[in-house]
């Protein structure tokens, strides 16, 4: 993880590593769920004891998307989802560096998934899925909220980043 620092920065990483934690615990949950509808509409489609569940693709897609987001959230707190390693050895201000670019490139993303979702969610906002008649909104919001929490994680590296390459603490 992180290294820590005292006062307010140290709040703040203990917040995002609680928060980190929790949607660790929601991803893990979505998928169990996520396997119910599915394997409902596997056995329907191949036996006549089980009535053939339109709802479940429904429900499927809803907690697909969700479970992506979540993922993807969890991937850029741990600086996996949007990271390739092109660069031979570096130094860590370099590496730093290098990072600092490619964080500020992801944060790019991030302000579009917030702004973009904040319209996305507004579009469904009174408006329901046709056939589990689940508002809308209720994935739709899965973008901003992605956005938000990118922002979040960000801020904590970028914040790293600039002190190692300003030779101070170093994450």
């Amino acid at each position: 993880m992180y290294g820590q620092q005292a006062g307010a920065p140290g709040l703040w990483r203990r917040i995002t590593d609680a928060y980190s934690r929790l949607l660790s615990l929601l991803l893990a949950v979505s998928v169990a769920i996520l396997i119910f509808p599915v394997t409902l509409q596997i056995f329907s489609r191949f036996t006549a004891l089980i009535p053939s569940y339109i709802w479940t693709e429904e429900m499927a897609r809803f907690l697909f998307v969700w479970t992506i987001m979540i993922g993807a959230m969890i991937g850029v707190r741990e600086s996996t989802h949007f990271e390739v390693d092109l660069w031979p050895s570096v130094s860590r201000r370099v590496e730093a560096v290098i990072k600092l670019v490619s964080r500020l490139c992801v944060l790019v993303f991030a302000l579009v998934f917030v702004w973009s979702g904040i319209e996305f969610t507004r579009f469904a906002w009174f408006r329901f899925s046709e056939l589990a008649e689940l508002p809308l909104w209720l994935i739709h919001i899965a973008w901003p909220i992605t956005g938000f929490t990118w922002v979040a994680f960000l801020g904590e590296q970028l914040v790293d980043d600039v002190r190692t390459i300003a030779g101070g603490e170093t994450a």
